[in-house]
């Protein structure tokens, strides 16, 4: 149960950024001699971002991985922003609020490690996986009953898509 607090958070919500490993995936990389070569992505995830966009809420996937495979989802499941090899992610908030013409506090992010902290403060709602690290489920709005990988950008695009109903 979202709290009525965190519901008004997610009323103003125009944007839904995400982290992928960990978020979009189970956090699982397979690796060959050539390197990377293989994600899981929940398909749940990719009907959330059709969702989203049928309501007007645009989609960004925000990584710290230089992963091809990455690009190659964003492009399927036809989100509105990719950027792949990000280490400072709190860094590019004022180009994706600029480029997306939204306010910081009109953005959710979904993040599930540490690097995610320092974005997660400066946003309007945030959440996380189950299986998120301590650190993150100490700070963010709500913790999903799912684990990364299996439905918990469904389950923020849920939340924020009754929030507005």
């Amino acid at each position: 149960m979202i709290s009525k607090i965190n519901s008004k958070k997610c009323e103003k919500i125009k944007l839904l950024i995400t982290d992928v490993d960990g978020v979009l995936t189970d956090g699982g990389m397979y690796y060959s001699e050539k390197g990377e070569i293989m994600k899981k992505f929940n398909t749940k995830d990719g009907m959330a971002v059709e969702l989203l966009h049928e309501n007007s809420i645009k989609t960004v996937f925000l990584t710290k991985e230089n992963s091809k495979i990455t690009k190659s989802r964003a492009k399927k499941v036809k989100a509105d922003g990719v950027y792949i090899n990000v280490k400072n992610k709190e860094k590019h908030l004022n180009e994706i609020c600029k480029k997306f013409t939204v306010k910081s506090d009109e953005i959710s992010y979904i993040g599930d490690d540490i690097n995610d902290i320092e974005i997660i403060k400066k946003i309007g709602f945030s959440s996380c996986p189950n299986n998120a690290v301590n650190d993150v489920k100490k700070i963010v709005d709500y913790i999903c009953k799912t684990n990364g990988g299996e439905g918990a950008f469904r389950e923020i695009a849920e939340i924020i898509l009754k929030s507005k109903n």
